[in-house]
């Protein structure tokens, strides 16, 4: 597949864009770069990337209303840029499907990480990466059940009563990783280093946006969630004191 390894950059400061494609390039991506928000929508369906990395504050369009537009018809990954260390800004990014954030000066390998990461989580990308054949004849162990979710990991497949989710690559992992161990309470950190492939203090806050944003997805009544449980003080848990998940707790 031509584009698996494509990641569009999408940033209106020329020497971050030129320092990104150069990097990226050295890691064996392909690279596309956009200055604004009105080209990157236009390079998001001409080219179909991979992933995509995304500056907040641009003309025309800034990185909130590209996600956002973006999110209306597709769910391929992106990473947000922001020169601020603003709790707000993250938040609303993550809020309105972007997978993650980094805050500039950010680290060249931090970022390719995160990116790989990423896409490790999506639809067969790490078999593709190691050159594996790709088996879609799903086992045991690729579905799950739980009340009326069902998900099957080989085929990055997920449905509520019968009907298809919508997922990010980040809610999919983190919907997986609860139905693997439905009752178990995990920490911001375990979910973190579960689904995003490392853990850190300071990004615990991710989290609790993507647990908004998957909740919106699965729950009928999110005040009063059926499959994702608070444990105040800990963390989160799936289901109730049932095994089925057809109570609220």
């Amino acid at each position: 597949m031509e584009n698996e390894r494509t990641v569009l950059v999408v940033d209106d400061d020329a020497k971050l864009r030129s320092l990104l494609k150069d990097f990226l390039q050295g890691e064996h991506w392909q690279v596309r770069t956009a200055a604004d928000g009105l080209e990157a929508l236009a390079a998001v369906r001409a080219q179909r990337p991979s992933i995509i990395v995304l500056d907040l504050m641009m003309p025309k369009l800034d990185g909130i209303e590209v996600c956002r537009r973006v999110r209306q018809t597709s769910q391929v990954p992106i990473i947000m840029l922001t020169a601020r260390d603003d709790e707000v800004d993250k938040l609303l990014g993550l809020e309105i499907g972007a997978d993650d954030y980094l805050v500039k000066p950010f680290s060249l390998r931090e970022l390719a990480a995160r990116m790989k990461a990423i896409l490790r989580r999506t639809e067969g990308m790490s078999g593709k990466f190691a050159g594996e054949g790709a088996d879609q004849n799903p086992s045991a162990d690729d579905s799950l059940q739980y009340g009326e979710l069902r998900l099957n990991s080989r085929l990055h497949t997920a449905e509520l009563q019968g009907r298809p989710l919508t997922l990010t690559p980040i809610e999919f992992s983190m919907l997986e990783l609860f139905m693997r161990h439905p009752q178990q309470v995990f920490n911001r950190l375990q979910i973190l280093d579960a689904t995003h492939g490392f853990a850190f203090e300071g990004y615990e806050r991710t989290i609790d946006a993507h647990i908004r944003n998957l909740r919106k997805k699965i729950e009928q009544d999110t005040h009063a969630p059926k499959y994702i449980q608070t444990v105040y003080g800990i963390g989160y848990r799936f289901g109730g004191g049932n095994s089925g998940g057809e109570h609220d707790v």
